[in-house]
């Protein structure tokens, strides 16, 4: 296939060289989960189990984003059509042979994916015998990021296990959906892993289409390259066009890259800040002449097009426009190369409030932000917090810290939970405040590591006054094993210190996690405004796939009842049928986690 042969130009090297962005390859995506999480709970010990390296070995991918799609193709001139009809069938089969793949290399398409059951993923047939066309419905009508952090994890790993394509579906378009939602959750670099790991002599135009949003999001101009040619054939979105003039510059071929992109601006293929992010990459090719200003002034929405250039050119994106795109833009820039850490701030939060960035990640990351020395005066200040929660003289000190770093103990910072969590799970267990002990043991589940609160188990117990029913609840839904007292007066002191909508939460959760007797929970549930029997389609559906158990198909289904903007507004029968199903089908730790995180975040 001579497109193959044509991947060679559009190497690593030429994009580092030619934008400077250092794109590594991923072998496997950053696994957000601690040693251990999922496994059976030992007794509980009196040390604290060491955090060790997470189970896929991962290099970070940037963000690459690529450009609009054209309606001709480059290798369809007149000379080349004719030295074709000048061979016969068989000769010219044989020029083909030569840069094509031999069979037993290409990869199938009736198994796409990077997760294995060894590497956290799910099994193959965990789907089960769904329809295509209705798992890829769910897929495009879901509305992402979704509301829980944990949710959106383990549809992660749902998306990108090797799972077997299903029925009625070809096997790039059902990539395709599962890469798209990917980047709506602003998974990015997952999205990636998923594009690349189908032929490009397989692509479909709706895996085209998805590809160009792919290498946008990942800010990569050069990712279009080797599939121009395949792409200008069946679409004919602009930015395929451009490509005409961007691959040949990031190649060293002016004169043709400047042909291409006059061209373009006659015809109107794209205009304005569009047209003029494109000839800013074209003028950073080998032996450019071209200098180019970029201008915000005008421009009143960001696009794909638009950050994905911007960010690979290292061009500052305003605040304001950021607010017109989504909350997963901000996720892409999260990872994008091309630009410091201190310009990557406010998108390393959002990751790591959508699940895009570990415990571990966004740890990594203040202290590359540290290191640059580049960090906002805040930021510095929230960096020397941690690294005090972290190695502090005693406990008083990194406990100290750890608050500065929650913001308000009352409501902590969803985000401060999750920078202090190591650091919550290595504390040693001390006679402190209900309140600090519960933000402790939440601040530990924000990252599974759940074996760690079983140290807290007698202070949840004994625990008084502000926090305590907090600490209580924690233990209670996000524990292992159940170690506190479940009982009617301490849900009804649940419900008179947190209020309606969290006691509500926390009826949901037990009752799903089956931790208390099913007529109870009934009974507590029509006592307090809802019901636990399905009444909806999707509550139908969910337990079926859950009796039917397939993960897969209730992970996404998960995912799909919970698209509201708030954990306040999500309904508690929702969250009691999404974790009754995933307690059902063996995913009783993510069931937990999503339960505690309703009980921190709600």
């Amino acid at each position: 296939m001579r497109q193959r042969r044509g991947n060679a130009r559009w190497t690593l090297g030429t994009l580092a060289i030619a934008l400077a962005l250092p794109v590594v390859a991923q072998e496997a995506p950053e696994s957000l989960l601690p040693p251990g999480f999922g496994d059976p709970p030992a007794a509980p010990a009196p040390a604290v189990p060491q955090p060790g390296r997470p189970a896929g070995p991962t290099a970070p991918v940037p963000m690459v984003q690529p450009l609009p799609p054209t309606a001709a193709l480059p290798g369809d001139d007149a000379a080349t059509n004719a030295v074709d009809d000048a061979l016969s069938e068989e000769e010219l089969a044989a020029q083909k042979a030569k840069y094509d793949l031999p069979p037993g290399a290409q990869r199938s398409l009736d198994r796409v994916g990077v997760l294995t059951p060894q590497r956290l993923g799910f099994a193959s047939d965990d789907f089960g015998g769904q329809s295509g066309q209705f798992l890829a419905t769910l897929m495009t009508e879901t509305r992402a990021p979704i509301t829980s952090r944990w949710a959106s994890i383990l549809l992660r790993r749902t998306l990108l296990s090797a799972t077997d394509t299903p029925r009625d579906i070809n096997g790039a378009d059902w990539v395709a959906e599962r890469a798209w939602l990917l980047l709506r959750m602003g998974e990015a670099d997952s999205a990636r892993l998923l594009v690349q790991s189908v032929d490009s002599d397989h692509f479909t135009p709706r895996l085209y289409a998805v590809a160009m949003q792919t290498y946008l999001a990942t800010a990569d101009p050069a990712g279009l390259c080797p599939l121009s040619a395949g792409a200008l054939r069946t679409s004919k979105k602009p930015g395929w066009d451009m490509t005409r003039a961007i691959c040949p510059a990031l190649s060293g071929d002016q004169g043709s890259a400047s042909g291409a992109l006059n061209q373009a601006q006659r015809r109107g293929v794209v205009r304005g800040i569009d047209y003029r992010l494109a000839e800013k990459v074209v003028g950073t090719g080998f032996n450019a002449r071209r200098s180019v200003k970029i201008e915000w002034d005008a421009v009143d929405r960001l696009t794909a097009w638009r950050f994905g250039l911007a960010t690979a050119l290292n061009v500052e994106i305003p605040d304001a426009l950021y607010a017109t795109a989504g909350q997963h833009v901000r996720a892409w820039e999260a990872r994008a190369p091309a630009l410091s850490a201190a310009k990557r701030l406010p998108g390393a939060e959002v990751a790591a409030r959508l699940g895009v960035f570990s415990n571990k990640a966004l740890v990594g990351f203040y202290s590359q932000l540290d290191a640059e020395g580049e960090a906002p005066t805040e930021a510095a200040d929230r960096i020397e917090a941690l690294r005090t929660a972290h190695v502090g003289d005693n406990v008083e000190d990194r406990l100290q810290a750890m608050r500065s770093l929650w913001r308000d103990n009352g409501q902590p910072d969803y985000v401060g939970l999750i920078a202090t969590a190591r650091a919550a799970a290595a504390l040693p267990v001390q006679q402190i405040d209900a309140r600090d002990a519960a933000n402790l043991v939440a601040a530990m589940l924000t990252a599974g590591y759940d074996r760690s609160t079983l140290r807290w188990t007698s202070a949840a117990r004994q625990a008084e006054g502000d926090g305590a029913s907090s600490l209580w609840a924690l233990m209670a839904v996000g524990a292992p094993t159940v170690t506190v007292e479940i009982s009617d007066s301490r849900v009804s002191g649940f419900f008179e210190d947190a209020g309606a909508v969290k006691g509500r939460l926390l009826i949901a959760a037990l009752a799903g996690l089956a931790r208390v007797d099913a007529g109870k929970a009934a009974a507590l549930a029509q006592d307090n405004g809802f019901q636990l029997a399905p009444a909806s389609r999707w509550a139908r559906a969910i337990a079926q796939a859950a009796a039917r158990g397939e993960k897969a198909s209730v992970a996404l289904l998960a995912a799909v009842g919970m698209q509201s903007s708030q954990w306040g507004r999500l309904p508690p029968a929702h969250l009691y049928h999404i974790v009754a199903a995933l307690h059902r089908v063996g995913l009783d730790p993510e069931a937990r986690m999503i339960a505690a995180e309703a009980i921190t975040r709600a």
